[in-house]
């Protein structure tokens, strides 16, 4: 009897190793590309991160680092933003990263712990991505670490770093070599990894390489298709789950699910980070960091400059509160998730989304966001000819959040 118990013991024990090893690899999973000047259709480094994680609210802070100050992407939870998960300085460097698991080192028990304090570090001491390397190399054994980390430049460098504890191989995506159509896409597992079973995000990494060699042959590869395509693509190649071109149910009382759980819009994606990087090394203020304070599929993406020393209103909040335009976004995620029993969290409802309101939710969402795209679009042609102050750079940001706001509120009044 008593070896029966132990037998169960030990049963109950292994499995619930395994579901918090399985929550944590879907909480923690991102998909990513890192883009050269090369690959792009304005010739600027490209950087993107679809940050995929269980701390679903999100926020900026502005920081005022040792050498250079930034604006980084942080838990709404986190007041003193000590962890940054991804973030660009006034020199024009960003940086992003995807945990990786099978970098952890086996003696590790929390693997990548110190990833988003590390960013957050790189971002207050580091200039170009050389200067990266180096930090690394001189912080080597100090530091939890367990992720790819993208890194772009005012300098027009663009890499990926598979770094674990003690060791990190370089991904140059100006090296034909490496990178023979100038960009890397990275999810959940590295290259360099001695067990390639360990990682994570094969069917995410799968789906978007597709999407970005098709944008590449039409030289699309910009920051309006990682926003408006891949960072809110919802297709499942390996189910041929087409959502939005599907013909609906007619009968709306048994409306189309689809499962996000390993779409690259997921139902854990917390927020979207876009980088383009500055057009030459004596314009970093040019450098722009694109963010959606959301899913995808819920908020509108507005542009921020470290170069303007502060974040806009609807993007920040005191204490452990969460952005205003984060929280429309979680508003809108449980209209368009509505059953939350089980596993049902993981299900989109596709009808929802393609009829609210006549046109749909992504229509109105991608109407907004365009003209955002438009009047910074615009607006950077005039910086591109002269240099503005930050304080009017920061009235000019501020202007898009709170327009990005109001707008979605008018267009979704009935939202609670």
């Amino acid at each position: 009897m008593k070896l029966k118990r132990n037998h169960f013991l030990v049963f109950t024990l292994m499995a619930l190793f395994l579901f918090l090893q399985a929550f944590q690899n879907e909480a923690s999973a991102c998909t990513l590309i890192l883009a050269s000047g090369k690959a792009t259709s304005n010739g600027r480094a490209l950087m993107w991160k679809n940050r995929d994680t269980s701390a679903l609210l999100n926020k900026l802070m502005y920081f005022r680092g040792p050498k250079y100050n930034f604006i980084g992407l942080i838990n709404s939870a986190d007041v003193s933003g000590r962890e940054i998960w991804a973030g660009l300085n006034d020199r024009g460097l960003a940086i992003m990263n995807s945990q990786a698991d099978d970098l952890i080192a086996k003696e590790r028990k929390d693997g990548g712990s110190d990833n988003g304090v590390f960013m957050k570090l790189v971002l207050g001491e580091c200039a170009t991505v050389d200067d990266f390397e180096k930090f690394l190399q001189k912080e080597k054994g100090k530091w939890d670490l367990s992720a790819n980390f993208g890194i772009i430049d005012a300098n027009g460098e663009a890499s990926f770093f598979e770094t674990s504890c003690d060791y990190y191989t370089r991904f140059d995506a100006n090296d034909k070599k490496v990178a023979p159509f100038g960009y890397i896409v990275r999810t959940n597992f590295s290259y360099t990894s001695p067990d390639y079973l360990e990682g994570g995000g094969f069917i995410r990494f799968e789906r978007m390489s597709h999407l970005a060699e098709s944008a590449r042959a039409y030289n699309d590869l910009n920051a309006r298709f990682i926003l408006q395509q891949a960072a809110r693509d919802l297709v499942h190649e390996k189910l041929h789950s087409y959502p939005l071109s599907c013909k609906l149910p007619e009968d709306p009382a048994r409306p189309l699910y689809v499962n996000t759980n390993d779409t690259i819009n997921r139902n854990s994606t917390a927020s979207v980070v876009v980088f383009e990087g500055a057009p030459s090394s004596d314009r970093p203020d040019l450098a722009t960091m694109w963010v959606i304070l959301g899913q995808p599929i819920s908020s509108v993406a507005i542009p921020v400059w470290p170069y303007s020393e502060r974040v806009p209103e609807a993007a920040s909040a005191p204490g452990e509160k969460t952005s205003p335009l984060n929280a429309f976004s979680r508003k809108l995620v449980a209209f368009l998730y509505p059953d939350q029993g089980g596993r049902m969290s993981q299900y989109l409802n596709v009808n929802r989304l393609r009829t609210y309101g006549g046109n749909g939710v992504l229509n109105k969402i991608l109407g907004l966001e365009n003209q955002v795209l438009e009047k910074a679009q615009n607006q950077l042609r005039i910086w591109e000819r002269k240099r503005e102050s930050p304080e009017k750079v920061a009235g000019f940001q501020e202007s898009l959040a709170n327009f990005a706001l109001e707008s979605l509120l008018t267009e979704f009044p009935d939202l609670k």
